[in-house]
């Protein structure tokens, strides 16, 4: 009798752990990441992949991420879409490729701000987010895990280092779009908007005299081959959304959702800014020794700086009476208040 009951207690412990095990299983939540950049990117390696094992550490292991790299999922420039509709869980987001979406965003990309690293304008960002309602709903159709920066945009030049206002006059410069192109204007710069996979060859070739950029694309388009010369100058930035879906973030367990925004939020966004685009200056110069090459690099400051920041204010103002046209009140305290806290 003894022998029985000790064979069914067996059984039942055993049939429990099937149920542990069948639970955990369960538990586990698999999402979709959509990427448009490469899988062995800088960004990527240093700063997708590296948070993505943050959010599963966070979840312990509940949160499983599958990464779509290379546009092989969806477009980049269709990725806020499918986030919103669902086609995706997660996507990585570019929102110049959008500017109607968020106009009060923008704010960061101003060109002239007083800029530091992408850690700290991520962090401002974000910052921005919580404080600003408008802001807020401009992300109404997705669920923004982290909002983050690039670093300043610099320029990179082939054919002579730009020091002033003067060196930069008349010359062909790949820009971005919106303020940072009419802040081009201003500095009687001639702007030359391409898509930067184009940059390279267009340097090469003198179809352009240099590209404002920051160090991470400088690094995964290897234009150090074609341009010799860096100004750290008070340009513009431009700056991204880790996006998901709505309805996908509201339908995970309380505690998952706390334990994703954990690694996500102000904490995620200072992540994004730095391990993504902080850090590829780094990079740039291992592959320079790599290739036994050297750029030159040149900080514009002082009343030189000045100059430069100058000829932003009068864009600064047409963002403000833009913003205000469509009903924004609160624009010039949105950009004062951007302003002080990137001063911090």
């Amino acid at each position: 009798m003894t022998r029985r009951i000790g064979i069914l207690r067996a059984i039942g412990a055993i049939a429990g752990l099937g149920f542990v095990h069948t639970t955990a299983v369960a538990q586990e939540i698999k999402l979709t990441f959509a990427d448009q950049n490469s899988a062995t990117g800088w960004g990527p390696k240093n700063a997708l992949y590296p948070w993505i094992k943050q959010v599963e550490e966070a979840t312990k292991g509940r949160i499983k991420m599958q990464v779509y790299p290379s546009q092989t999922l969806v477009k980049g420039i269709d990725m806020w879409k499918a986030a919103a509709a669902g086609t995706i869980d997660i996507g990585w987001c570019v929102q110049s490729y959008w500017p109607d979406n968020t106009p009060l965003s923008d704010v960061i990309s101003l060109p002239g701000l007083p800029f530091k690293t992408a850690e700290k304008t991520s962090e401002v960002l974000w910052k921005l987010y919580e404080k600003y309602p408008a802001i807020q709903a401009e992300y109404k159709q997705v669920q923004p895990l982290a909002l983050y920066t690039a670093t300043p945009f610099f320029i990179i030049s082939s054919k002579k280092m730009i020091k002033t206002l003067e060196d930069a006059k008349g010359l062909k410069v790949r820009i971005v779009g919106g303020p940072a192109t009419d802040h081009a204007k201003s500095l009687g710069i001639v702007p030359t908007p391409m898509p930067m996979p184009d940059v390279y060859q267009a340097l090469d070739k003198g179809v352009i005299d240099g590209a404002g950029a920051p160090w991470e694309a400088v690094h995964a388009f290897r234009l150090y081959e074609v341009g010799k010369y860096v100004t750290l100058a008070p340009l513009a930035t431009v700056y991204f959304s880790i996006c998901a879906n709505r309805a996908k973030i509201a339908s995970l367990p309380a505690d998952v959702r706390e334990q994703l925004m954990s690694v996500g939020g102000l904490k995620g966004s200072m992540f994004w800014g730095k391990s993504f685009f902080d850090s590829a200056e780094a990079g740039v110069y291992d592959d320079l020794k790599a290739a036994n090459r050297q750029i030159e690099k040149f900080e514009i400051t002082g009343a030189e700086r000045d100059r430069w920041v100058k000829a932003a204010e009068p864009v600064h103002e047409e963002w403000v009476k833009r913003m205000e046209g469509r009903g924004h009140k609160e624009a010039r305290e949105i950009l004062n208040t951007t302003i002080s806290m990137l001063k911090q």
